[in-house]
This record gives structure tokens, sequence and C-alpha cells, in this order.
């Protein structure tokens, strides 16, 4: 993410960035997937000045935040950098270093309760994709870290690099800090069952039908009772849960890559009327459309 915006701003005369892999020690390191990572120096080496502290995650994180020299060493580097930084599980060392105690923080869904436990003080965000609170940025799992890097660079070189980055890297979609770590595409695509794919796959396709469990049942010749109780067993919400949801997560997509009014948003949707829009970001974003908007700076496709 970096090389690439610092390939596209040295081509309009700008400076990028420089990166420094730091391990405990220089030399190889073999990482979590077997591939050996080339550290340029290790903790006790001069660094010189430096911008921004990235620190990533894997599974060798627990010993790492237990390990007082590594510790020290985040502690005593993001007291003089501009900002600190972590990707996935990353976020155990920061905490470690004390740096987000009283902030809010996010990190892979799956070690959310292990953190919350290890580190009470810090405010847990579960769901987010990133965060940012002063100086210190956290993001959830591995391909997240792409997108905090893409703010990062949208911070410091504007948002038409960062645009550009994305759209060399082919990223789908700059997404904002607010997506959710589970779409629910994503949490439908575990439960297999025919029937259930069907309605999820109609549900996804047909946002602005009637998509009542009476209407959604018929489709597939069960009755609305059993088909409320096997969808709930099987998907873990109710199907007026997955419908708002997903319905919720198109309204989203359209907020941050069209510049569509709110009234149309809702049609499209499936939410028929902008005030149920907004009562449901209420409910479930603690915000509004507009708000929230606003706060994605994606006015464009």
């Amino acid at each position: 993410m970096f090389a690439c915006a610092t390939y596209m701003a040295s081509a309009k005369g700008r400076t990028g960035y420089a990166t420094t892999v730091v391990a405990e020690t220089a030399g190889p390191v073999q990482s979590g997937s077997g591939i050996a990572i080339v550290a340029d120096a290790g903790i006790q080496d001069d660094l010189g000045e430096v911008d921004t502290l990235v620190v990533v995650g894997g599974p060798g994180i627990v010993a790492c935040a237990t390990n007082s020299p590594s510790v020290r060493f985040v502690a005593t580097l993001a007291a003089r950098v501009r900002r600190v930084a972590s990707v996935c599980t990353g976020a155990f060392l920061l905490g470690a270093a004390g740096l987000l105690d009283g902030r809010r923080a996010v990190t892979h869904w799956q070690y959310a309760e292990a953190f919350s436990n290890a580190f009470p003080s810090a405010i847990l965000d579960r769901d987010a994709i990133y965060t940012k609170d002063g100086p210190v940025y956290t993001s959830a799992g591995v391909t997240a870290g792409m997108d905090l890097a893409l703010a990062l660079v949208e911070s410091d070189l504007g948002r038409t690099t960062s645009m550009q980055v994305a759209r060399y890297l082919v990223m789908f979609l700059h997404r904002s800090g607010r997506q959710s770590q589970l779409s629910v595409q994503l949490s439908g695509q575990s439960a297999k069952s025919e029937p259930l794919d069907a309605t999820q796959a109609y549900v996804l396709e047909h946002l602005t039908a009637d998509l009542s469990v009476e209407a959604l049942a018929a489709r597939v010749g069960m009755s609305p009772r059993n088909f409320a109780r096997v969808f709930r067993q099987k998907l873990g919400m109710t199907p007026a849960v997955f419908v708002e949801r997903a319905r919720l997560d198109a309204s989203r997509r359209l907020l941050e890559q069209t510049t569509l009014g709110i009234e149309e948003i809702a049609r499209a949707s499936g939410f028929a009327l902008a005030e149920t829009l907004r009562r449901v970001f209420a409910r479930n974003l603690a915000t509004s459309p507009t708000a929230y908007r606003r706060a994605c700076a994606l006015r464009g496709a």
C-alpha cells in the first residue's frame, strides 16, 4: 500500500514513504505462514526519525505482548512518533504498551473477547473495520489493514492519490472504518441449507420486494413459523433481522459510492421511506445517513 502510494506521489513530484521493518533482532524472521521476512533493524538499533509506527499481528503476538523489551520498545517509540497503528491482533501489543487505555480500538473479531479481558481500559469497538482515536489507529483482521493504510495515505497525500492506489491494487471498495467486520452476506454464506441459500440470494437480489416472513416462507414451501425457526437456528438471526441488515448494508454502500439523495437510497435499498432508513441507522449505527456519508467522505462512485 505504502510503496504504491509512494510511486503515485513521486509521479507528481511529491515525497512518499520509506518503510523499515523492525523485529526483536535484525535479519530473517519466520512469519506465521512460514515465509521469512527480513528485518532491517532490531529494537535496540537507532532508527533515526520515525513518523509512523505500525504494529502487525500474528500467532506470536501474545508472547510478544508479554515480552518486556518489545513492549518497552513500542511504548518508547510511540512517545516520539506522529502516529501509531496496529493491524489485526497487533492491538494486543499496543494494549500491553498502555497505548489504548481510554481509547477506542478494534482487533480481529475472533480475538475480541480475549482483548477485552486483557485490556479492560480500552474501549473495544467489536465491529469496526478500523478506528482512529487521536494519534492511535487500530484495524481488524488482515485485509482491514489495507483499508487502514488507505486511510493513512488519504490523510497524508489526499483522496485522489488514495483512490488511485485503490484502483491500481484492484481493491473492490475503499471501505470506511465504520463498515462491519462481518457483513450480512458473509454471515449468510455460513448457513448451508438449500432452501435458506435460495432465500438469502432472493433477499439480496430483491431488496425492494415483499420480504416478510410469510412471503419468504411461501417461496420455499414452509409454514411461516417453521421457516422462522429454521432460519434463526441456521443463521443465528431472525428473517426480519437478516432483511434489515441486508438493506442496511445496501444503503451504506449507496451512501459511500453514490451521490443519490437519502430518499432515493431509502427506496433503492428497500426501506421505502427516508424516515425508516434514519431509524434503522440510529438503532444500528448510532448515527444518521447524512452523518455517515460525511464521515466516510465518499461522495462519488
